[in-house]
């Protein structure tokens, strides 16, 4: 996995395509996603090397700085934002989940890393923009106190994109089947 993760999210299809090619040309990265996302932005997100994501981001920047919306630079990303950037969902543990809510993909992303380094909890599953409005959630397991801790954090470093965060101490079993976890987990 890249050690380094660069999310950008335009305002603009446009120059999100612009800043993606502009992003991918200047040095050797990896485009991870890049897709229109709701409503009317484009999302890019890219790993690498810090140095050569370093240099793409400025080149992306030069030509779509007036039409960026968020983004989140990552110099070491933690290991869980790989799986679930694909759109795995990983197995939960302990009793309590957390969730963060975001009006934008790359302050979730800002927020899930932030989590998962504060305390130990596992992410567990994410959720981009499309059919969300635009909107983005991370949802997070692990005991109470370690849960609250990294909610807090993570919504912190969200900054104003922040919509909500939760935290539900013994998650009902009934509601913990859509999120992979089990009786025996929570």
């Amino acid at each position: 996995m890249p050690p380094a993760l660069l999310c950008l999210e335009f305002d603009s299809i446009a120059i999100g395509i612009l800043a993606g090619d502009a992003l991918i040309k200047r040095a050797p990265v990896a485009i991870l996603d890049a897709r229109h996302i709701a409503p009317g932005r484009y999302l890019l997100i890219a790993g690498g090397a810090v140095a050569a994501l370093e240099e793409s981001r400025a080149a992306a920047l030069e030509v779509g700085a007036a039409a960026l919306l968020d983004e989140t630079f990552l110099p070491f990303a933690h290991d869980d934002l790989y799986p679930l950037l694909r759109g795995e969902r990983l197995a939960g543990r302990g009793e309590a989940l957390g969730v963060i809510e975001t009006n934008t993909v790359a302050a979730c992303v800002r927020a899930a890393d932030a989590a998962a380094k504060e305390s130990d909890v596992r992410l567990i599953e994410m959720h981009l923009a499309n059919q969300l409005g635009g909107k983005a959630y991370v949802l997070l397991q692990g005991r109470v106190a370690d849960v609250e801790a990294a909610v807090a954090r993570g919504a912190a470093l969200a900054g104003a994109p922040l919509v909500r965060q939760v935290i539900i101490p013994q998650l009902h079993g009934e509601m913990g089947v859509w999120f992979g976890v089990s009786e025996e987990q929570a």
